[in-house]
C-alpha cells in the first residue's frame, strides 16, 4: 500500500509563493511519474506539473514560468515551489503518483487560496 502526505498548502497574498511538499511511503517503485493536480470549485481536476523518475517535466501552460516542480528519490517526495500566484491558482491541490494504470495513487489533498 502506497501511502502520500502532502503539505505546504495555505492562504496566500497574490504575487506571493507557497511550497508544497508530498511525500511517499509504501510500496513506491523506482520508476514511476509523481506529479501535482488541482481542482478549483466547479471544475473539473486538472494537471498542473509532473515529473517522472528520469527528471522530465510537464507543466501546464498556467504555470509555466510561475511553479517549479521538483523531486527527491531518495526520499520519494515531489515537491511544487509556486511563485507570483494568481487569484486563479486557488484550488485544492492533490499530489500523485503514478507507476502504472493498476497503481495510480493521490494524496488527500491541500487547500491553496490566493487573495486579491
Amino acid at each position: 500500500q502506497v501511502h502520500l502526505v502532502e503539505s505546504g498548502g495555505g492562504l496566500q497574498q497574490a504575487g506571493g509563493s507557497l511550497r508544497l511538499s508530498c511525500a511517499a511511503s509504501g510500496n513506491i517503485f523506482s520508476t514511476n511519474t509523481m506529479g501535482w493536480y488541482r481542482q478549483a470549485p466547479g471544475k473539473q481536476r486538472e494537471l498542473v506539473a509532473r515529473m517522472s523518475s528520469t527528471g522530465i517535466t510537464i507543466y501546464a501552460d498556467s504555470v509555466k514560468g510561475r511553479f517549479i516542480i521538483s523531486r527527491d528519490n531518495a526520499k520519494n517526495t515531489v515537491y511544487l515551489q509556486m511563485n507570483s500566484l494568481k487569484p486563479e491558482d486557488t484550488a485544492v491541490y492533490y499530489c500523485n503518483v503514478w507507476v502504472n494504470p493498476a497503481r495510480d495513487y493521490w494524496g488527500q489533498g491541500t487547500q491553496v487560496t490566493v487573495s486579491s
